[in-house]
This record gives C-alpha cells, structure tokens and sequence, in this order.
C-alpha cells in the first residue's frame, strides 16, 4: 500500500484462531510430531509456511504469515490433518510488525526526548532510535538509513499514518537529510 511516497510493508500479522471444539495438544504432538514446551505445543508447517502455537485452550496462534489468508490456512491445514472440520473457527486478529523507508537519512542519535505525539530515546546496542508513538498507539524503531520496523500496530493504515505523521514531524525538525 503506498501513501505518498511512503510503501508500507506488512512482515508479520500475528492472528489467532478459535475453533468451536478446541484443539488437543496431545494429538498435535502425537499425529503432527508437534513440539510441547512450556504450556503450548509447536506445529512448523511446511505448506503453507507457517508456525503454529497450540495454547492451553486449544486455540491456534499463527506466526510468520503477513495475511489473513495465509494464517487461515495454515490452521485450517493443521485442522484436517488432525481430521478435524474447520467449520465455525473464529478469527481474532493480533498486532502487525510492519516496515517502510523515509526514502531520506534520518538523525536518529537527536531523535530524542518527547515529540508531542510521542516520546523517543536513542538505543545504542540497536543503533536506532525508538518512538513510542501515543497518536497511533504503536512503536517505530528507526534507523540511519530511513529504514523503519513498526512493532504493536493494529493495521497497515495506521502504519502508513504514523510514517506520514513522524515524516512531517521529523521534516519540520530538519532531522530528514537527503542521502549522499
């Protein structure tokens, strides 16, 4: 999705499914050759490419796909292996890891302090400086090059307000430099 001249890029959407009969545990270890550690079971899936997380209640947490088709899926895969109908799952949508570019450098090491919208601090060990952004209810991690990686969004389009929101900000505070 494009807004401007920023193009947002949805890396990971974290979605849960619930199916009307919860899953056993039990049986994904022992059919699928799931994994059990602390509480949950793992299920890596192949086709479509995906990691599944059976929690306690039987429901199935999809990582690794970047659309809701994608994760409906590979639950719905993991489902009729266990020769269970997928009828009745229930979608519950989790947080967006998303990533953009400013196209411009940006002075992350003075990207500091609070910024009306949001308050931001330099991490060294990263090299980027972290917002977190009150507005838009999400934190970006920004680096040198213009690069951006935005943690706990809800939508691709409030990442794309956020990119297009601090862009103006960081304009104004002539923190954006052309690249050379």
């Amino acid at each position: 999705m494009s807004t401007g001249a920023i193009e947002v890029r949805i890396e990971n959407q974290l979605v849960r499914f619930v199916p009307p009969t919860p899953v056993d545990q039990d049986s994904v270890v022992a059919q699928l050759g799931g994994q059990q550690t602390g509480g949950v079971v793992i299920k890596v899936l192949d086709r479509p490419r995906a990691t599944l997380v059976i929690d306690e209640k039987g429901r199935i947490v999809v990582h690794g796909t970047h659309r809701v088709e994608a994760a409906r899926a590979a639950a719905r895969e993991l489902m009729l292996r266990l020769g269970l109908d997928d009828a009745g799952l229930e979608t519950e949508l989790g947080p967006v890891v998303a990533s953009f570019e400013f196209g411009q450098a940006l002075l992350v090491e003075s990207l500091v302090g609070d910024f009306g919208a949001g308050s931001a601090h330099y991490d060294e060990r990263l090299g980027c400086s972290i917002v977190e952004d009150t507005r838009h209810n999400l934190t970006l991690h920004m680096w040198p090059n213009g690069r951006c990686v935005v943690t706990d969004a809800r939508h691709r389009n409030m990442v794309a307000m956020a990119a297009v929101f601090w862009k103006g900000r960081f304009k104004e505070r002539k923190l954006l430099i052309d690249r050379i």
